[in-house]
């Protein structure tokens, strides 16, 4: 196909088709729904085709006014699976039909801490969704080295979650608390996040508490492979969690919901010489007891993201049915319904992970 005609093939193929976008205009609880053009894909770009993007609290903190780095009006959604469209000419390794994961941090490779293999924490990262357009539109453009190829074996929409509500809590569980088989480990909170904390753990060997207020949730934590599930409501909670290991308290805990009251039951159920994770966003200053974590020799460390490194194994644990993506997904949701589903994240009523799908 010659240039001339390849390029009337792309303007025909753009009039006719509508590319449609959730685009957010800046603080309120509400996207709109609009046409946009296809990303045009520069040296190095693959054009993506959205298979599905997660709905994740990440962006209902935009919306409530935490700032992204590129200014309004632009497009939202980070945890994305999809299909090769389009290569620049220079991309070896991939073609048109590939189905790929779009990880939620794209890394420099080149800075300080890249070079250590702590690419999470990049130094120049880009997040999508947040310093570029993301994954609630129909297509987007990614730099291609940045992708993983998903096997046939793993369902296309779903695995859209492993980009980040699944890559973050096994970061956090194997690398930032070095969970090891045989560890005793709480996970508090088992939202979108914090429920694959709880299979991460159990795949690497743990004993796992899930904590959580709302009893639906602690019955998927359950069926994911906790050995026991407490509500945070009761008054007895750290007590329960001591008698439970024993009389200590838990090796590794881990707080995914981002509230201070929250880090203080996560820091009281942890035994001498234990470690608390914070995994959850929070805003807010949270005051602990300092002689403790120096008289009882604890560790409180934050986690953010996965590195790249982490992601074929993950893959291949979801593969393996190690963990579990089809159980986690609540919703499939049409791109005109996104409001509806950012609404139920901000209520709370979400269990796992709302998907919009195209």
């Amino acid at each position: 196909m010659g240039p001339s005609i390849a390029l009337a093939a792309e303007q025909s193929w753009g009039k006719e088709r509508a590319l449609k976008a959730a685009i957010f205009h800046g603080p309120k609880l509400d996207l709109t729904i609009e046409d946009v053009n296809i990303p045009k894909i520069g040296e190095g770009d693959a054009l993506v085709r959205t298979a599905a993007c997660g709905i994740c609290a990440t962006d209902l903190h935009y919306l409530h006014g935490t700032p992204t780095f590129k200014k309004p009006p632009m497009i939202l959604g980070h945890e994305i699976s999809g299909t090769i469209e389009e290569t620049s000419g220079d991309v070896d390794g991939f073609a048109k039909g590939d189905r790929i994961l779009v990880p939620a941090v794209l890394s420099c490779g080149t800075c300080a801490n890249c070079r250590q293999g702590r690419d999470n924490i990049c130094e120049n990262m880009n997040m999508v969704g947040n310093h570029i357009d993301g994954g609630f539109a129909e297509y987007l453009k990614v730099p291609s080295k940045m992708l993983f190829k998903l096997p046939k074996e793993l369902p296309l929409e779903e695995s859209a979650i492993i980009s980040d509500a699944v890559s973050t809590p096994f970061h956090a569980v194997k690398n930032r608390g070095g969970v090891r088989a045989g560890d005793w480990v709480a996970i508090f909170g088992c939202g979108g996040v914090g429920i694959n904390a709880v299979q991460s753990a159990v795949a690497l060997g743990a004993t796992v508490i899930a904590v959580d207020i709302e009893d639906r949730k602690l019955d998927l934590a359950k069926k994911l492979g906790a050995t026991f599930a407490l509500n945070s409501k009761d008054p007895d909670l750290t007590k329960n969690i001591r008698k439970l290991t024993g009389g200590g308290g838990v090796d590794i805990a881990f707080e995914v919901v981002g509230k201070p009251a929250v880090l203080d039951m996560a820091f009281s159920s942890v035994k001498q010489g234990g470690t608390l994770v914070s995994v959850g966003y929070c805003e807010e200053n949270w005051d602990f007891r300092v002689n403790r974590v120096m008289f009882r020799e604890m560790s409180v460390i934050g986690s953010l993201g996965s590195r790249l490194a982490e992601y074929p194994r993950i893959i291949e644990m979801v593969r393996r049915g190690q963990i579990k993506l089809e159980p986690v997904i609540s919703q499939k949701l049409h791109l005109e319904s996104i409001n509806e589903g950012l609404a139920r994240l901000e209520s709370g009523s979400v269990i796992g992970r709302q998907l919009i799908v195209f």
